[in-house]
């Protein structure tokens, strides 16, 4: 089989860490892997309330595809809100693409405004459902921001509720504060037809998620037009934690019928 590159991008106050079952996995199959942290995720040193964009939060992202040698593609793997990083990476590189693929994650159209199906989700979504998950207004008036910040109570029912017990205590020791740049996105253009539009993508359902239901992902998958669609069965919102093998199984057909 030949090798491909992943670019692996990980979920809102998660971090590259998250991805430590599945990186030795790809690269055992004979894959090169990139594993990132987002501006203010995992180790990069920037606090939350410095970062104003979903731009800016994807910059390490789009640094990385930037440097791409010429010829070189990737299979880009976004994670919950990662699909959101993949998608504004996609209208900038989309020829250094040769894959999207959006695990159990939040995937934008071209109709509506960027912001679209997460207000979807919020307006769905009643605050009680997320636990003790705290949010916290920062910015200045002209540019109100608002970061989240998953509880334990949250990550262990909602996000963990099938991930051993040694995944929750990485997940809580690790996790920083995140923020899903809502007043950002609902100003930003929306994706186009011609860049974000023409790359491949591939939808991975977890089903038995509760932070993105199963019927969301339906509905968005649906909403964007995807074709290629996977699903593993019976994993939370963390496949990556709960179940690598089945994860490994999809992202290597994916590798074989897409890159």
């Amino acid at each position: 089989m030949e090798h491909k590159h992943f670019v692996l991008v990980h979920g809102a106050c998660h971090g590259a860490w998250s991805w430590f079952k599945i990186k030795p996995l790809l690269e055992a199959a004979g894959h090169r892997v990139t594993l990132l942290d987002m501006a203010a995720s995992g180790i990069d040193t920037r606090p939350i309330q410095d970062i104003r964009s979903m731009e800016e939060y994807s910059e390490p992202l789009l640094k990385t595809l930037a440097r791409l040698p010429p010829n070189e593609k990737v299979i880009l793997v976004g994670h919950s809100l990662g699909g959101m990083n993949l998608a504004v990476a996609m209208e900038k590189y989309s020829d250094k693409i040769a894959v999207s693929v959006f695990l159990t994650a939040f995937v934008p159209d071209t109709h509506h405004k960027p912001s679209y199906v997460l207000d979807q989700y919020s307006a769905e979504i009643p605050m009680e459902a997320w636990l003790d998950t705290q949010f916290c207004p920062y910015g200045t008036e002209a540019q109100p921001q608002t970061s989240m910040f998953f509880g334990p109570n949250f990550l262990a029912k909602r996000l963990y509720q099938l991930s051993p017990p040694q995944d929750v205590v990485l997940g809580h020791t690790l996790l920083r504060p995140s923020s899903l740049f809502m007043e950002d996105l609902s100003k930003a253009n929306n994706f186009s037809k011609e860049k974000y539009g023409s790359v491949t993508k591939v939808y991975i359902i977890c089903t038995e998620d509760r932070g993105i239901p199963k019927e969301f992902q339906q509905w968005m998958i649906s909403n964007a037009g995807i074709q290629n669609v996977m699903e593993i069965n019976g994993s939370d919102h963390m496949p990556m934690f709960s179940m690598p093998p089945r994860l490994l199984h999809c992202l290597l057909q994916i590798a074989l019928n897409y890159a």
